[in-house]
């Protein structure tokens, strides 16, 4: 089965894979290692990105501090994984449109500061967006784990 992902990651999701492959080889004196087929590594960074077969996660769970009384950081840490894989589950449907449905939506999403101001005010999930909302419920259907569910990142 892990073949099979790495196969159509590196066919059908290969422009997502060889972007998150360049980011990768950027990041390669960090800290990796292989999850169901991807690629993990653990950035100094404190958001979290899905590029095909590639996952990028914070090696610093305690950059949240509103999950602290909710989840312990190993917690914080495999839930972020959970969902990053959801959005490789997203790579392997959509290929070559991933970027374009998935990819711009959940970028701007996180980085607009009036749509980060909003969250904040209105105190909505980061997670509660089409595209994170989706992640999380592919993740936790394929892994069978639990995923950020609606938590609040601000």
């Amino acid at each position: 089965m892990k073949l099979l992902y790495i196969l159509v990651q590196c066919t059908y999701g290969i422009l997502q894979t060889f972007l998150g492959g360049i980011i990768f080889l950027i990041n390669v004196k960090h800290k990796h290692c292989f999850y169901h087929g991807a690629v993990i590594t653990y950035w100094k960074l404190s958001s979290s990105l899905s590029l095909g077969m590639f996952i990028f996660v914070t090696d610093n769970p305690y950059c949240y501090p509103s999950l602290h009384s909710k989840w312990s950081p190993p917690e914080v840490c495999e839930r972020l994984i959970v969902h990053e894989y959801g959005h490789t589950i997203q790579s392997l449907i959509l290929g070559p449109l991933y970027l374009i449905v998935m990819g711009i939506p959940s970028f701007l999403w996180a980085f607009i500061p009036a749509l980060n101001r909003m969250r904040k005010e209105k105190s909505i999930s980061y997670f509660s967006f089409f595209t994170e909302r989706w992640a999380n419920h592919l993740g936790e259907k394929v892994l069978k784990k639990k995923s950020m569910e609606n938590a609040l990142i601000n």
